[in-house]
């Protein structure tokens, strides 16, 4: 058995920062950086990719919605053509940035409020991947499994890499509980080892109400932007280790 981790960073902008980047990929195998939207700038993106090439990690887009303030976790309402040009836009920052770098990006994962849109709306989630892959057809589309988004992504023709939450609380569709609802953020690194280790196995989500929806898991998010990812990361990656799944980057 084995498991890709990913981290979501390049989170800060100019001289503030949002979590410990630099820590987080000795620990993960992929990472979802930033493209200036809703976090992050060019620098900020050309610091974290020129790490992770050095560190063997994965390089991800991260595209969301152009909201600072609200770090892309509030929902906004744009038209397909609309949501095609920002992805767009973003994914080809990310590309400009790593190619001045001499490596590339190989997976792209939409982020908070147009990560939740598209795992409950086809029509949002083809609008993002389709004009992604007009982009760069060979891109790894990385979809929250069991949801709108793994459907559109076969039906495009996509390679694809099924994802779960480490630290978040499922509801019974396989999308994530909403962030203002009790026990939706997880924070306990020892329950977290466990549960991922019991979907892997399951080869399934397990939701808050115990329900499992047989699911592809090839990749486990931990958030990069809270004071203990770094701890969580860490002590996942451990767990698994121990119970014989291989951490590895997906192909």
């Amino acid at each position: 058995m084995r498991v890709d981790l990913n981290s979501d960073m390049g989170e800060g902008f100019g001289p503030w920062r949002m979590g410990d980047d630099s820590a987080l990929l000795d620990i993960v195998t992929s990472a979802n950086i930033a493209c200036g939207f809703h976090a992050g700038d060019p620098d900020v993106m050309a610091r974290v990719m020129r790490r992770a090439a050095e560190t063997g990690v994965g390089i991800g887009a991260h595209p969301g919605f152009a909201d600072l303030q609200g770090f892309g976790r509030r929902r906004m309402r744009m038209s397909s053509e609309e949501l095609g040009n920002m992805v767009a836009y973003q994914l080809g920052a990310a590309q400009g940035i790593a190619r001045s770098l001499g490596t590339t990006v190989r997976h792209l994962k939409l982020h908070g409020a147009l990560s939740n849109m598209a795992s409950e709306s086809p029509e949002i989630a083809r609008a993002c991947y389709r004009a992604a892959l007009r982009v760069d057809p060979d891109l790894t589309l990385v979809v929250l499994s069991a949801t709108p988004m793994q459907t559109v992504a076969e039906e495009l023709g996509a390679k694809w890499a099924g994802e779960i939450f480490a630290d978040r609380a499922y509801n019974d569709d396989a999308t994530l509980l909403d962030r203002g609802k009790p026990g939706a953020v997880l924070h306990d690194a020892a329950e977290v080892g466990r549960r991922m280790e019991a979907m892997i196995r399951a080869k399934a989500i397990i939701t808050a109400s115990g329900k499992h929806i047989p699911c592809k898991i090839d990749t486990i998010c931990v958030h990069g932007d809270s004071a203990d990812a770094v701890a969580m990361a860490g002590a996942l990656r451990d767990h698994l280790t121990s119970a014989a799944i291989a951490v590895q980057r997906f192909d």
